[in-house]
């Protein structure tokens, strides 16, 4: 593919201890204080939206800038020998005198992931780490978990808006993802209503999950779906009509132009705008308007082969839309693609051992993959 292609923001290290057993129900069934857990080996991999979803693109065909920031200590030493691996290296800065971001994720089967994460030097990423030259010379910035960047969401969010105004004068299309945040932390006070009411505008494909865009943009609703769901995943009581598409309805109100709502193991939803709204989409990203504009709908996920951790799964998914569509894809193509590769993913510990060529995937659906019901 000769269309070049920015992944930028967060990337940590990310290390995932192997739980050997039985599908558990609570948490208190293995974590309890003063227990000894035994562990199988762990699973370290580079993580964040840098490596999920720009080395899944990158393995999809996609020509990719890997843009993301560490400190200059071990940590940042693997996540950068990690990329290397795929020649993906040469973009990252290595920051003295600052400690690389890492999670420390745990993926006990049968309850969805709890992450213990260390920022680092994410919290120091700014707008200026991005040339203009870099920028002009790109079809499409993807920028990822602004939520767990510091300065990105400091003072509003005016980094982030100098970032993607910056992207749009460069005549380059841009792509925002969210993260979520702890209610209690910093980033969890942050104004996030008016941090996206100023930066969509400016965002061309916006891929958040729905639970972190609903607690950014609808607090009162997302306390209520917390108490509905008590102890099980939000997004498994959530309907489309009445729950999905009323917080879909927020982001297309502030300027939304293609919208990509992860929904947990449920699927995806998908709306564009009009075809109007959608001409201001950069030429260079080969966008078909016809066939984008004014769309609506939610695909269901694949059945995967397995399921050993969802890690990277949203990221990837991700990768697989965005590549899709760089490639001339249709929004049902594209959403489909993303399903598809979710499915793969959560077949590995990690974000990109169980990827697929899309090539493979179109096939495999093609012939009647099965769907969750």
């Amino acid at each position: 593919m000769d269309k070049k292609v920015i992944v930028a923001g967060h990337i940590c290290l990310d290390i995932t201890p192997v739980f050997p057993g039985e599908t558990k129900s609570k948490v208190s069934d293995i974590l309890m204080p003063g227990k000894l857990i035994e562990t199988g080996a762990a699973s370290v991999s580079a993580g964040g939206a840098v490596a999920n979803t720009g080395l899944a693109m990158k393995l999809l065909g996609a020509d990719v800038r890997l843009m993301g920031k560490t400190g200059n200590d071990e940590f940042g030493g693997i996540i950068s020998k990690i990329l290397k691996r795929y020649d993906a290296h040469q973009d990252l800065i290595r920051a003295e005198n600052e400690s690389s971001s890492y999670s420390v994720v745990l993926a006990i089967p049968g309850i969805d992931r709890i992450f213990l994460h260390c920022p680092g030097t994410n919290n120091t990423f700014e707008a200026d780490d991005i040339p203009v030259n870099v920028l002009e010379n790109a079809v499409l910035m993807h920028f990822g978990y602004p939520p767990l960047m510091k300065k990105m969401y400091s003072d509003n969010g005016n980094e982030l808006v100098k970032l993607f105004v910056k992207a749009n004068k460069a005549g380059c299309a841009t792509s925002l993802d969210l993260a979520a945040v702890d209610p209690s932390s910093d980033a969890g006070r942050a104004d996030w209503f008016s941090i996206l009411m100023n930066v969509i505008p400016f965002v061309d494909v916006f891929t958040p999950s729905i639970e972190e865009l609903c607690f950014m943009l609808d607090r009162n609703r997302f306390h209520e779906w917390q108490e509905r769901a008590e102890d099980k995943d939000i997004t498994e009581i959530l309907d489309i009509d009445n729950d999905i598409r009323p917080v879909a309805d927020i982001c297309m109100k502030l300027g939304c132009r293609i919208l990509l709502i992860k929904c947990g193991a449920p699927g995806l939803y998908y709306r564009t705008a009009s075809m109007e709204t959608l001409k201001n989409i950069p030429s260079g990203l080969g966008l078909d308007i016809d066939q984008w504009a004014a769309k609506e709908g939610f695909e269901r996920s694949y059945k995967p082969d397995k399921v050993l951790s969802a890690t990277g799964a949203g990221d990837t998914s991700i990768a697989a839309f965005l590549t899709s569509m760089l490639e001339g894809g249709t929004p049902e193509e594209c959403v489909k693609l993303a399903a598809a590769t979710g499915a793969c993913c959560v077949s590995a510990y990690d974000a990109l051992s169980g990827l697929r060529p899309l090539s493979e995937l179109r096939e495999r659906i093609k012939e009647g993959w099965e769907k969750i019901s």
